[in-house]
């Protein structure tokens, strides 16, 4: 059977990551489907998750870090009187509580989750305690001891509930863990709890609605059909201002040389584009030539220094 030719499309999949597979696992499938070795995830989904992991490839491997930095919305159910090592359904059980909290007592604990919060995130993470990821100190039989660190919970509301689970949403910045988010709310309520469902149903601009499966990646058989799953480069920036440049200024660019608008022309561009070239503070832009993305770039003031440039 001849080889399948390489890929070289760049862009982004808005994957909805099933049950049971980690990151890697659909990262590896995706990439021996394509034979795309340029691809990389933005964001990890424990294998007992399921939804949104978004997917770069080629060129949108360079925004990746602009991903992990997008808010995160989670649907999650936390079931009452157990916890467990790893604050999900996968861990042994450590410690059991009779409590069961009734709704209105859920409801009341709620605000205290709400807004700028230290928390202390699992042991079963991959944060580095001495060099040495703490997943692979608590498997080891060690406790790392963990540093709160400040999260940011923007909503946080109660969606259903039966007598031994609640169900949660939640928008959320970065760096949190949903796991220890429903540890210390049983906390909170006197009793202990653990994750037994968890989808993240979006990441920045990628949602379940427009999410594909898993499953698409074992039939794709040609290029064409590769196309139609991938969005463009600057999907993950839809809230970038775009900077139009002119073939001169793209020369420059292309080349990872800063670019300086003077003119009243050039400084009307910026302001066209939601930016205040009279501001001495940093913002982000994407430049673009004849709707090409050329780069992503510090803007502060009149001066504009790509920090990202896509070879497309």
């Amino acid at each position: 059977m001849p080889r399948k030719p390489k890929n070289n499309i760049s862009g982004w999949i808005n994957l909805n990551k099933p049950v049971g597979v980690t990151s890697n696992d659909a990262v590896s499938i995706i990439k021996k489907a394509l034979n795309y070795p340029k691809i990389g995830h933005a964001g990890t989904l424990d294998p007992l998750a399921s939804g949104i992991l978004p997917i770069a490839l080629g060129e949108g491997t360079k925004l990746v870090p602009y991903m992990m930095d997008d808010d995160k919305t989670y649907l999650f159910t936390a079931t009452w009187g157990e916890q467990r090592t790893t604050d999900d359904a996968e861990g042994e059980v450590i410690a059991t509580s009779d409590i069961r909290p009734t709704e209105d007592q859920i409801k009341s604990v709620l605000p205290d989750f709400i807004g700028t919060i230290d928390q202390i995130p699992p042991i079963y993470s991959a944060i580095k305690v001495d060099g040495q990821r703490s997943y692979d100190l608590a498997r080891a039989g060690e406790i790392p001891e963990l540093a709160p660190r400040p999260i940011e919970i923007y909503e946080l509301s109660l969606t259903e509930t039966t007598p031994d689970s609640a169900t949660f949403r939640c928008i959320c910045g970065k760096g949190t863990y949903v796991r220890a988010l429903a540890r210390d709310i049983a906390e909170k309520l006197g009793t202990k709890a653990y994750i037994s469902r968890l989808i993240r149903e979006t990441v920045g601009p990628f949602s379940l609605e427009s999410a594909i499966s898993l499953d698409i990646f074992r039939e794709i058989s040609d290029k064409a059909d590769l196309e139609s799953n991938v969005l463009p480069v600057e999907a993950v920036l839809d809230d970038v201002p775009v900077v139009p440049l002119t073939e001169q200024e793209a020369m420059r660019v292309r080349n990872g040389n800063k670019i300086t608008f003077i003119s009243r022309p050039d400084m009307e561009r910026l302001v066209k584009a939601g930016l205040n070239p009279k501001a001495r503070m940093l913002e982000l832009a994407l430049l673009k030539h004849k709707d090409t993305p050329l780069a992503v770039a510090d803007v502060e003031g009149v001066e504009i220094q790509p920090v990202r440039v896509f070879n497309l």
